[in-house]
C-alpha cells in the first residue's frame, strides 16, 4: 500500500524548517529531494570503493568498475533499452541533447529541416539552433494552442521528406503537458527522420519503455529521479550511436592512440571521455532501485490525486489562473494572480516556508504566446501530501491580500 507519511521518513530535508516554518517543498520539476537509501550510496562509495573505473587492476578499482556497470544494467532495464551499451552517462539531460546535436553535425546539410516544439525546455531548442546556424538546415516549430498542447494538425503539415530530425519533450515543464509521443515517432518515421525525446520531466513520472516507442534518442536526468545532481542518461539506437562522432576527445573514449591516427572504443565507451562521475552514476542506479520499490504506477496515481486536489482549490481564489490545462498532464500547477507578478508571490510563499518556482522556467517561447512575463510553478511528488497543498492555498491567499 502506498503510504506517504513512510514515505516522507525517508527524506531528511522534509524534515528541517524554512524561515522558522516546516519546509513545504514544490519545486520538483527543478530537481527532487534525495532519500536515505540514495545517500547511504553516496556514502558508500566513497566509504568503500573510490577508485578510477575501467583502468585498474587492483580491487577498488574493479569492484567500482563493477558497481558503474551495474548501474548502467540498471538503467537499460529500467527503460527497457535492447543492449547496455545502448546507455550512455551523461551530466544530465542537456549534455545529452548537445551530444546528439553535435553528432549530428557531420549528417544534417544545409536546406535540410528539423523540428521541434513550441512546449520545449531551452535546453532543447537551443542546441537545434545552433546545429542550424552551424549546417544552414532549417528550424521549424510544431505551435501549441491555450490549453498548451502541441496542434498535431500542424505538425503533420510540416512533416516532409527533407525533415531529417524530431525534437520534442516528452513532459513539458512548464505546464505539466503529457505529449503524444508515441504519434509523433511513428509519424516522423515515415518520412525517415530520426526522433529525440526529452524524457527530463516524464521520467519521476512515467516509466518510458523505448523498444516499445521505437524512439531513437531519450534523455534523463537523475536529479529529477531521486538521485545526485551532475549525472544523466542517454539512450540512443545502436545503430545511431554508431553513425555518431565521438562527442568529446580524451582518455577512456579511445582504443588506441598515435600522433599519426586515433581510432575510437566501442560503445559505449565512444562517448565517455574522461574520468566519470563515478559515484553518480553508481548512485543513479541506487535511485532508480527505490523508485521501482516503490512503483511508477503507484507514484503516478497518487500525484495525480495531489494534481485534482491542488487544481480544486487554488481555482477557488478569484482572480488565480492555471496556464497549460491539458486533461493529460503530471503534477504541476503553472499559475498567476491577476494583476501580480509571481516573483512577489513566490517570495512571500518562501517567507512562509514554501519552496516553488516563480519565472518563466527556461521556456520562455511558453511565457510569450501567453504574453506573460513568467509564473508561478508548484510541482509535486509523491513524498508530498494534501496538507502541504492546503498550506500553499492558505499561502497564496496571504499573498493576495498582502499585494493587492
Amino acid at each position: 500500500m502506498f503510504n506517504v507519511e513512510n514515505i516522507r521518513k525517508d527524506f531528511p530535508i522534509l524534515s528541517r524548517t524554512v524561515n522558522g516554518k516546516p519546509l513545504v517543498y514544490f519545486d520538483n520539476a527543478a530537481t527532487s529531494q534525495t532519500p536515505k537509501p540514495v545517500i547511504d550510496a553516496i556514502v558508500d562509495y566513497y566509504s568503500n570503493y573510490n577508485a578510477n573505473i575501467h583502468r585498474g587492476v587492483h580491487t577498488l578499482s574493479q569492484e567500482a568498475t563493477d558497481l558503474y556497470e551495474q548501474a548502467r544494467q540498471k538503467i537499460q532495464s529500467h527503460f527497457n533499452a535492447k543492449f547496455s551499451h545502448e546507455i550512455i552517462f551523461t551530466s544530465g539531460t542537456t549534455h545529452g541533447i548537445n551530444l546528439v546535436a553535435h553528432g549530428f553535425s557531420s549528417l544534417i546539410k544545409k536546406d535540410d529541416e528539423i523540428i521541434v516544439s513550441a512546449l520545449e525546455h531551452h535546453s532543447n531548442i537551443v542546441p537545434w539552433q545552433m546545429l542550424c546556424e552551424r549546417t544552414g538546415a532549417i528550424l521549424k516549430v510544431i505551435p501549441m494552442n491555450e490549453d498548451g498542447e502541441l496542434v498535431m494538425a500542424k505538425y503533420d503539415e510540416l512533416l516532409s521528406n527533407n525533415t531529417k530530425l524530431v525534437f520534442v519533450n516528452h513532459v513539458s515543464n512548464a505546464l505539466g503537458t503529457i505529449n503524444p509521443i508515441e504519434y509523433i515517432i511513428d509519424e516522423a518515421h515515415k518520412v525517415g527522420a530520426a526522433v529525440l525525446i526529452d524524457g527530463a520531466q516524464s521520467s519521476p513520472h512515467i516509466k518510458a519503455n523505448v523498444q516499445d516507442l521505437d524512439v531513437d534518442f531519450y534523455v534523463a536526468s537523475a536529479h529529477k529521479m531521486c538521485g545526485p545532481t551532475g549525472v544523466g542518461m542517454l539512450y540512443g539506437k545502436e545503430e545511431w550511436l554508431k553513425k555518431l562522432p565521438p562527442y568529446q576527445g580524451g582518455g577512456e573514449m579511445i582504443a588506441e592512440v598515435t600522433f599519426e591516427k586515433t581510432t575510437y572504443a566501442d560503445l559505449p565507451h565512444k562517448f565517455e571521455a574522461g574520468t566519470p562521475n563515478i559515484a553518480g552514476g553508481i548512485v543513479f542506479g541506487a535511485a532508480i532501485d527505490y523508485m521501482n520499490a516503490i512503483g511508477l504506477e503507484a507514484i503516478a496515481s497518487y500525484e495525480n490525486e495531489l494534481l485534482e486536489y491542488a487544481n480544486e482549490k487554488l481555482l477557488q481564489i478569484e482572480g488565480l489562473k492555471i496556464y497549460g490545462t491539458s486533461k493529460n498532464k503530471t503534477s504541476v500547477i503553472s499559475f498567476n494572480l491577476e494583476g501580480i507578478h509571481p516573483y512577489d508571490i513566490g517570495t512571500i510563499l518562501d517567507k512562509l516556508g514554501i519552496a516553488v518556482r516563480t519565472g518563466h522556467h527556461c521556456a520562455q517561447p511558453i511565457m510569450d504566446y501567453y504574453k506573460i512575463p513568467g509564473t508561478v510553478r508548484a510541482s509535486f511528488s509523491f513524498y508530498n501530501t494534501k496538507k502541504e497543498i492546503d498550506l500553499l492555498v492558505e499561502g497564496v491567499k496571504k499573498a493576495k491580500m498582502m499585494l493587492s
